[in-house]
């Protein structure tokens, strides 16, 4: 059993989020493009750790009003992808987490050829947080180019639960 979180009808929509929001100094873009023949949203940027920062990232909420999606009935993530050879991260948030730093992560080598890649919920690891992992209570998936300098080019063509 699988189910499509993007793309998808409705309302559901990646939007790119930049260490700026914090006084950082990285750039980012998203774009809807078509890249290596399928369309895909196209994060690109580079990331700064100029003002204590370093990241880039896309994320998208699963429900409309930012609440909790139930995934309880799937074993994890999977995605296809694109990028340019750097690792990144697959991040999530449930409504359990209060603060912007605490995630959900695992890590993440794209390599330049579409990829699907499967992402367990047992292998997440929480990051500043204490709270278990919920994934009756999943919020927002992000895909992040972080930690580091470097430039970040990173395409999603298809995101499911597995």
């Amino acid at each position: 059993m699988q189910s499509e979180l993007w793309p998808a009808e409705g309302q559901r929509r990646w939007q790119v989020i930049t260490d700026t929001v914090m006084g950082g100094a990285s750039q980012g873009t998203l774009q809807l493009a078509e890249v290596e023949g399928r369309i895909a949203a196209r994060m690109r940027g580079a990331v700064s750790t100029e003002n204590n920062g370093g990241f880039i990232q896309i994320a998208m909420d699963l429900s409309p009003d930012g609440g909790a999606f139930d995934a309880g009935g799937f074993n994890g993530i999977a995605a296809e992808l694109l990028g340019n050879g750097e690792a990144y991260g697959l991040h999530l948030r449930t409504t359990d987490l209060a603060r912007p730093q605490q995630s959900y992560r695992h890590p993440l080598l794209a390599g330049p050829h579409w990829q699907v890649i499967q992402f367990p919920f047992a292998e997440f690891i929480p990051h500043r947080t204490d709270v278990p992992f919920d994934r009756r209570r999943l919020r927002r998936i992000g895909l992040v180019a972080i930690g580091r300098e470097f430039d970040a080019d990173l395409s999603v063509a298809r995101l499911w639960l597995y």
